[in-house]
């Protein structure tokens, strides 16, 4: 079962900042959690098949950019 975090991680994926710095300020503040604390989470929810069910569309976009 996917958890208020990690459903608050996707959102925050499918509408981030393109600029990294901009990103990485939105992260701190609206998620509360560091960048790299981010991207951690994002990559195991990535591989997740609950977030796959969840967000298909944002989890596939975002698995073939990692993949590239």
């Amino acid at each position: 079962m996917l958890t208020d975090t990690d459903l608050a991680v996707l959102r925050f994926a499918a509408r981030a900042p393109r600029s990294l710095g901009a990103r990485e300020d939105a992260i701190r503040t609206e998620l509360g959690m560091s960048p790299i604390r981010y991207y951690q989470r994002l990559n195991i929810l990535l591989d997740n098949s609950e977030a796959l069910a969840a967000e298909p569309q944002l989890v596939r976009r975002l698995q073939r950019l990692r993949d590239a």
